[in-house]
């Protein structure tokens, strides 16, 4: 993949890849395509040069009825904003934990497909490879759009951790059923860590490195700090 440079590069997510699997489905269902797409995860650094790098995050309206998805693209390594796209599609999958990504990536596509161009990482809020399946929102997410990946998510889904220092920075391995999965972060020093696991076409070491390059003064990544905003606080 080439850089998304300031000469910008053609949105390769325009036409996303929702054919890979159909989205009307049983929970059943969903749960077999996650097994299924898992095999195809790559877990190990495939991509050039980072310059742009892209947060997303969803909200929900009219008490769920309608999923609001966001996604603000900074420029690494200063983090300027250079874009963001806001896309609101009707909720039609239900909640169901382990099963969010059925219910928030089609908005998540329709944001991306919105971008000039394409970034050259995703930063998601919600879960990647820490999944009871393997196939958190990032994987699923990065393997449909064929992007590296990465998950930062504000609280633990599965696994187990030893301590973690309290300085920013410090790390610690997120462990389930003898694998490493993910890791804790501290992003700031005494602050509630966040927790990081790859989605697709990126390592785990990695990707801690770029969490981190992408923390200022907060808790979150500023990508998903201010996709955050946008999908829960504008009107």
């Amino acid at each position: 993949m080439a850089p998304a440079g300031a000469q910008g590069q053609a949105n390769r997510v325009a036409e996303p890849l929702k054919n890979l699997h159909p989205w009307d489905v049983t929970p059943a269902q969903a749960r077999a395509i996650q097994e299924q797409l898992r095999e195809r995860l790559v877990r190990r650094d495939d991509f050039a040069p980072v310059e742009t790098v892209a947060g997303l995050d969803i909200g929900f309206e009219e008490k769920g009825k309608i999923t609001r998805a966001a996604v603000v693209v900074l420029r690494l390594p200063g983090l300027e904003l250079l874009e963001r796209a806001l896309a609101r599609c009707p909720t039609s999958f239900p909640y169901i934990p382990g099963l969010l990504s059925f219910r928030e990536i089609p908005a998540a596509l329709e944001a991306l497909a919105k971008l000039r161009v394409t970034p050259d990482l995703l930063l998601c809020d919600g879960q990647g490879y820490a999944h009871p399946r393997r196939f958190g929102l990032a994987c699923h997410l990065g393997l449909l759009t064929d992007l590296p990946s990465i998950g930062v998510a504000k609280s633990r889904l599965i696994g187990e951790h030893g301590t973690l220092a309290l300085e920013k920075g410090a790390q610690t391995w997120l462990r389930h059923g003898g694998e490493i999965i993910g890791a804790l972060l501290r992003t700031r020093a005494k602050v509630r860590p966040v927790y990081v696991s790859v989605g697709h076409r990126i390592g785990l070491e990695t990707a801690l490195d770029y969490v981190l390059a992408c923390t200022t003064r907060y808790r979150l990544p500023e990508p998903t700090r201010q996709a955050h905003r946008l999908a829960s606080d504008e009107k």
